[in-house]
């Protein structure tokens, strides 16, 4: 591909007619046109293989990131604006640069956030997110500035509610989006007044924050306000938004480009673009196999996932003749490759053009379209290309079978086109087949108008609302006479066969029989019941729920139509009605954030500076790993990795992929120079597997290549042979085979037999949680460059541990550590997963760099990512527990099985870490806890924020949940004591008062006796049990659960307490490195990784207070073991503490030395003092080192200081469930934490935000899943549902606690490490489903303790509800038969 980048002559686009070659009577040009941020792009036959974002990053623009190619996260988010020429109208329109192809932007002007602007001159878009803290690692964050872009060029007014909507097709890991949200909306005209309205009048009159960073702020507008408010985030005058300023539309695109077919001839690929619907069918006609791209949403997935390979791809996204519509006396005609977006307008325009009665289908589709994929993918992807795909889940395709809609189909025959009609319902013909021959194309859609008494509806159900496929779809339509008499009826589902299907024989029953009559509704969920059968193992799994759901669609259905015609029903009337038919609809999100202790005596410290960061980020402009510019001689690594859970390797042949030219080499154990064995404890991995694999996504060799794609095509063509072996996956199959590593821990404090003898009852009971993917934006990437000299290396790697990369490279190698640089500018989040799972990337790109002699570099995809990496750990817990009937908790009796996968990684101390937080907030006084580590054949399971201490706490309360519930009393007086004796008093065996507390107490003694100091639970639980009004929603709640019996809310009231420290002694020290250079700069190095979390930020205001210089003043570049050495990885929520005491340590030594200047040079500045002590020949360099005092403890004593301190807090949340569906909202959380004298609230609110909803979805809607045969089911966004926008809580309210001393805290400014801490407070989302369930179960007559295994997915809250709708859809297992997926 050659790039001719060119101006345009006179305001003309020229053209030469050397540049065209016909081919089968059609006059192609071979050259691509197009605008890239205002420039005019000419390139001579591109390779149709390559995507816009691959183009844009080869050029330079690397602002625009890949994140899963799939279209699921948004971080390649880009405009692309086109002009119709029929309708002189320019359209922007966002899209997924990782899917769009490079070809299909001919004619148009591509955006990238460079584009947009630059730190010098940001847009104020880019300007807001930065400095309202909308972005913490900045991996997603041009990507989502590109979304808010992209809406206020179509739209400069838009409300709150379309600007929530505009992130549908945006993930971010970090934030928790509120204060994305709130810059955002910043451009919108506010519904109410703005953030006056934030917190309910009823609320704690605590002072807030000064809210929302609008120019026009209610808080600032009333002198009232303004003089109460205590302004710890300062008010930020923005740059006014001028939407005439913006990046015009070339008129050179307008004036002078036309619109020629095109033809490129790629290394594999032709590409077509035809002009007209004739040229189209010819085309076909010749390449009958051509297959049809318009938004590549579809093939794009097929060839990078499941590496389908299409000779020929003819692109039809101009083609206007496929693209128009017409409103006619009997419906609807739109052309079937108008967009998705372009066919939510026409469906709207068309609602408006005729009766109400008549647009019920239209109403349907829009229904369904709302919730279908993210914008991105609505801009581009298109009916026709969803029909033909033929998903089982397709979201549309149930509708048009249900209401007649009609499919036009086109060929070329004799010379001219001809047309068929085909009924929707006649279409399909199995899975992902159609009636279509290998020439025919789809060319129009027809969609009638709906008849009077005639309804139509459409409902979805998905693990995620926003941007998500479908368990199960329906459309749902049926036509009544004036006796209400079934006329006619049409049910289609997605999701319960191969392909969308109809009903027939519950259709046939129904006609004739009257609607609204009980007994006919009985009787059709009964033959649906049988005609949707499912096996428990059926594809896709699920199979009670998916029958439930469409039992569940069906009720809705029948009682909406019910309501419409006035059916009177004796068990619903029309208000309980229209609360159970519709899904749950949101409000617009709101947040008010208070946070305390004003730091009237700190220039630096304690103030809410924005990321330092942020603005390179949403510019673009930030480098990450696979950023940096491309080394001369550089090469591409792709990995062989093993597709078997468990075998023997018998033979590796690479010699198919050494045959293709451009492949370098192939490495595997065999070539490791040094030692294959490797790991962060226990060196029990290999770099290259030598005889037998333990895992799916084992690293078995690597292909060197000049470019990625034939790295990674060369990849393929490795064949191994393997000898299978059985396979363990599951906590309990390993407990039944036996299988642990030999690494167990236990902590026994008083006598727990005993214990149980003398109380008053015991239970037992178990937990399951299981683990959850770190999916941090930007995937593991590593760039190793051999130089020319004494063996030396300098890696480039996004890794949380520099310093492990180095010794272990260094190991694998055979040479010494001293040869070996490892750099980190920064990271696109961590959250423990690159601690030590991101060292195998980098180990074996350096083998092949050693022999090789060339710099290699790989960044994998999403999908090796998740497969490689390892997760959370899921855990097991059995336990026994005896309480008194005071509910005086009196011994726990606890065994721990964490599944480790296939290697021991760091899971010893993650095992502790989950021992050690598994009483959470509360006294046992006998208590004896055993862990066990599971080996299965799955990934090797690794960190992940808050390292197994969620997993225990998660335990401990559902300990409280069920032990409440057993006794009969409320979790929260569980918590905290009795006001009052119970009625039943009784005598107590141990003489205890009923108004004991189960609270720990300040200065006792945890069960690894650690005395704790500083204790602020007590006080916490009670000030958020206050402000957050949990008495008098609870009688709300109460209230409103007995009114509805589909609807259920539930609210629940969770502490934790987080204890920091690395559990490893060694770990707890850091160093730093701190230059003032002549001019008075100075330079800051640390051993810390900077991932989003703002140390480096912090680090710079330690620095910047200490040495008394403005911040601008100080500097810090990046991570390095060549200048900090030895460092800790970047973990634990400790980085801020000991790496700051290392920063302040080294500017002591400095503002020692400059002491006698300052005082005698009283007038001069900084400069000038730093000047003269050079002149004086003053050191102005120092090291500043420091490691955690009064630490240490031993496991086999259960004795010493296991952490320095704990962080701690409390949340409420209130959260409401639709029974039928099992789908949920958060409606308000009101969180609080004790994070000490914070370094910079804002970060630190940040981290609580971002923390809080990471552990939402842990707890909700992150589910992973393996096949049977050890394959990860779920590795990508589209299966691995993370939180997205709308998931947050609907009201959410953060404070910093305020009302504290702290006499034993000994940490750099008093402050706290805040990190993982507040993740546990996502819990309270899963115990208030909980508690939303009980009351469904009661609803039911069901007293049933409610044991919920976590994740709460959308299936397991439906499946709990236990109703009657719920039972008679279980599907139960045959013998021998297990589930299609399952949780590890």
């Amino acid at each position: 591909m050659n790039e001719l980048v060119s101006p345009v002559v006179d305001g003309k686009i020229n053209i030469e007619e050397k540049d065209f070659i016909i081919d089968h009577d059609i006059k192609f040009y071979k050259k691509l046109r197009f605008y890239l941020n205002g420039t005019y792009v000419e390139l001579d036959n591109p390779d149709p293989d390559i995507t816009l974002l691959q183009y844009v990053r080869s050029v330079g623009l690397t602002g625009t990131k890949l994140g899963c190619a799939e279209g699921g996260c948004g971080a390649c988010t880009v405009l692309i604006s086109s002009y119709d020429p029929t309708n002189q109208k320019i359209s922007h329109f966002s899209v997924n640069a990782c899917l769009a192809p490079l070809c299909s932007v001919d004619g148009k002007h591509v955006i990238t956030i460079e584009g947009v602007g630059n730190v010098k001159n940001p847009h104020s878009v880019q300007e807001r997110i930065a400095l309202l803290h909308g972005s913490q690692c900045g991996f997603c964050t041009p990507g989502i500035a590109m979304s808010l872009y992209a809406l206020l060029r179509n739209n400069p007014n838009p409300s709150e509610k379309e600007i929530e909507e505009c992130f549908d097709g945006n993930l971010c890991r970090c934030t928790g989006y509120r204060p994305i949200l709130d810059a955002a909306k910043t451009f919108a005209k506010p519904a109410v007044k703005c953030c006056e309205s934030d917190v309910d009048k009823k609320s704690d009159r605590i002072e807030q924050n000064n809210g929302c960073g609008r120019g026009d702020c209610c808080k600032f507008n009333n002198s009232n306000s303004f003089s109460l408010l205590n302004l710890k985030f300062p008010q930020i005058k923005f740059k006014q938004y001028d939407a005439t300023q913006e990046l015009i539309f070339p008129p050179a695109l307008i004036s002078s480009y036309k619109s020629y077919p095109l033809y490129f001839l790629g290394r594999k690929t032709k590409w077509f673009k035809p002009n007209s619907l004739n040229e189209l069918l010819l085309l076909k006609l010749k390449y009958p196999q051509g297959k049809l791209v318009s938004g590549n949403t579809e093939v794009g997935i097929e060839v990078k996932f499941k590496k389908v390979n299409y000779n020929v791809l003819i692109y039809v996204g101009d083609l206007q003749e496929l693209k128009g519509y017409e409103f006619t006396d009997d419906g609807l005609t739109i052309g079937a490759n108008i967009t998705l977006a372009q066919f939510q307008e026409i469906l709207q325009e068309a609602g408006k053009n005729c009766k109400e009665y008549q647009a019920e289908t239209f109403k349907a589709l829009l229904a369904n379209l709302r919730w279908f994929a993210g914008h991105q993918i609505r801009n581009v992807a298109t009916p026709a290309g969803n029909i033909i795909t033929g998903s089982p889940i397709s979201d549309l395709n149930p509708i048009f079978l249900s209401t007649s809609c009609m499919f036009t189909i086109s060929c070329y025959n004799e010379m001219s086109c001809v047309s068929r009609e085909v009924l929707a319902k006649e279409f399909w013909t199995g899975y992902r087949q159609n009636t279509c021959t290998s020439t025919e194309i789809m060319t129009k859609i027809f969609i009638p108008l709906s008849k009077e008494r005639q309804f139509v509806r459409a409902y979805k159900q998905s693990k995620r609302r926003d941007d998500d496929i479908a368990i199960v779809n329906a459309g749902l339509m049926v036509h009544l006479d004036d006796e209400n008499v079934v006329k006619n009826v049409g049910f289609g589902f997605g999701g319960m066969k191969n392909v969308s299907v109809r009903t027939p024989l519950s259709e046939e029953w129904l006609i004739g029989k009257k609607w609204g009559d009980e007994n006919v509704l009985k009787g059709l969920l009964n033959n649906l019941r049988e005609e949707l059968r499912l096996s428990f193992d059926v594809p896709g799994g699920m199979a009670s729920y998916r029958k439930s759901l469409v039992s569940g669609f069906i009720f809705k259905f029948w009682y909406d139509v019910c309501k419409n015609v006035g059916i009177s029903t004796k068990e619903y009337n029309d208000d309980d009605i229209n609360e159970f038919i519709g899904i749950i609809e949101r409000n617009v999100s709101k947040g008010v954030q208070t946070v305390g202790f004003k730091e009237d005596d700190k220039k630096v410290i304690g103030k809410e500076i924005p990321h330092l960061s942020a603005m390179k980020q949403v510019t673009g402009e930030a480098i990450y790993t696979d950023d940096l510019p491309k080394v001369h001689g550089e090469l591409y690594g792709a990995l062989i990795l093993s597709q078997i859970a468990h075998a023997k390797v018998l033979s590796i042949d690479a010699s198919k992929a050494l045959a293709i030219s451009k492949v370098k080499g192939f490495f595997s154990a065999k070539d490791v120079p040094g030692e294959n064995k490797w790991g962060p404890v226990f060196h029990d991995e290999e770099v290259f597997v030598s005889e037998e694999v333990q895992c799916v996504g084992q690293i078995i060799g690597l292909v060197v290549a000049e470019s990625q794609a034939i790295a990674q095509e060369a990849a393929l063509l490795v064949e191994i042979k393997y000898e299978k072996l059985s396979h363990i996956l599951t906590i309990e199959e390993a407990i039944e085979e036996n299988s642990f590593f030999n690494i167990d821990r236990k902590i026994i404090k008083g006598d727990v037999d005993e214990a149980f003898q003398h109380s008053d009852h015991v239970f037992e009971g178990e937990t399951r949680i299981g683990g959850q993917e770190h999916f941090y934006l930007e995937t593991n990437a590593s760039l190793v460059i051999p130089k020319n000299e004494d063996n030396e290396f300098e890696i480039h790697a996004s890794t949380q541990n520099p310093t492990e990369t180095q010794i272990v490279g260094a190991s694998i190698l055979g040479i010494a550590a001293n040869k070996i640089v490892c750099k980190v500018k920064r990271l696109g989040g961590g959250f423990g997963g690159k601690e030590t799972r991101s060292i195998p990337l980098t180990l074996a790109l350096m083998v092949g760099a050693y022999h090789l002699k060339r710099p290699i570099r790989c960044m994998l995809d999403r999908d090796e990512d998740m497969i490689i990496s390892g997760q959370r750990h899921p855990f097991l817990g059995r336990w026994k527990v005896g309480v008194n009937n005071d509910g005086k908790l009196r011994a726990l009796d606890l065994k721990i099985y964490i599944n480790a996968g296939w290697s021991a990684d760091l899971s010893a101390a993650v095992l502790e870490r989950g021992i050690t937080h598994s009483d959470n907030c509360y006294y046992i006084p006998n208590i004896k806890i055993t862990g066990k580590l599971c080996k299965t054949n799955i990934h090797s399971n690794t960190a992940f924020r808050g390292f197994g201490g969620p997993q225990g706490m998660m335990i401990t309360e559902n300990i409280m949940s069920e032990v409440a519930d057993k006794l009969g009393i409320d979790v929260v007086e569980f918590r905290v004591g009795f006001e009052s004796v119970r009625v039943e008093k009784m005598e107590h065996k141990d003489g205890l008062c009923g108004d004991e507390k189960n609270f720990y107490s300040e200065g006792q003694l945890t069960h690894f006796n650690m005395t704790l100091n500083d204790w602020h639970i007590p006080s916490l639980y009670e000030q958020v049990k206050r402000s957050s009004e949990y008495e008098r929603r609870h009688q709300e709640i109460n209230k409103f659960n007995e009114k509805h019996k589909w609807k259920k809310r539930g609210i629940s009231l969770i502490p934790t307490k987080f204890g920091i420290s690395f559990t490893a002694l060694h770990l707890n020290q850091a160093g730093a490195l701190v230059h003032i250079y002549t001019d008075g700069s100075v330079l800051v190095s640390h051993g810390g990784v900077e991932m989003g979390q703002g140390l480096h930020t912090k680090m710079l205001q330690v620095a910047a207070e200490a040495l008394s210089v403005p911040l601008d003043n100080v500097h810090l570049m990046e991570t390095a073991t060549n200048i900090v050495i030895n460092t800790s990885s970047t973990a634990a929520s400790v980085s801020s503490d000991i790496n700051g005491y290392a920063v302040l340590n080294a500017c002591k030594v400095l503002s020692e030395r400059l002491k006698p200047y300052r005082e005698k040079m009283l007038d001069k500045s900084f400069k000038e003092i730093v000047k003269a002590a050079y002149f004086d020949r003053v050191n102005l360099s120092a090291n500043g080192f420091y490691k955690t005092p009064d630490i240490g403890y031993d496991w086999d004593k259960n004795e010493g200081q296991m952490f320095f301190y704990f962080t701690m807090g409390a949340a409420c949340t209130e959260v409401e469930i639709d029974v039928l569906t099992g789908d949920h909202t958060i409606l308000r959380t009101d969180l609080i934490m004790d994070i000490g004298r914070s370094l910079n609230y804002a970060i630190d609110v940040g981290q609580i935000e971002g923390a809080f909803i990471q552990g939402v979805g842990w707890c909700t809607i992150e589910e992973s899943l393996f096949l049977p045969n050890g394959h990860i089911f779920t590795k990508g966004p589209g299966n691995y549902k993370l939180p997205g926008f709308r998931d947050i809580p609907q009201d959410f309210r953060i404070t910093t606690f305020r009302d504290a001393e702290y006499p034993n805290l000994k940490t750099i400014h008093s402050s706290k490490g805040v990190g993982e801490p507040p993740l546990f407070l996502g819990s309270s989302v899963f115990f208030a489903i909980r508690d939303a369930i009980k009351f469904a179960r009661k609803a039911n007559g069901n007293n049933d303790i409610v044991v919920l295994r976590s994740p709460a997915t959308s299936e397991r809250i439906r499946m709990a509800c236990m109703d009657e709708i719920a039972i008679a859809n279980i599907v139960e297992p045959k013998e021998n038969e297990k589930g299609w997926v399952i949780g590890v």
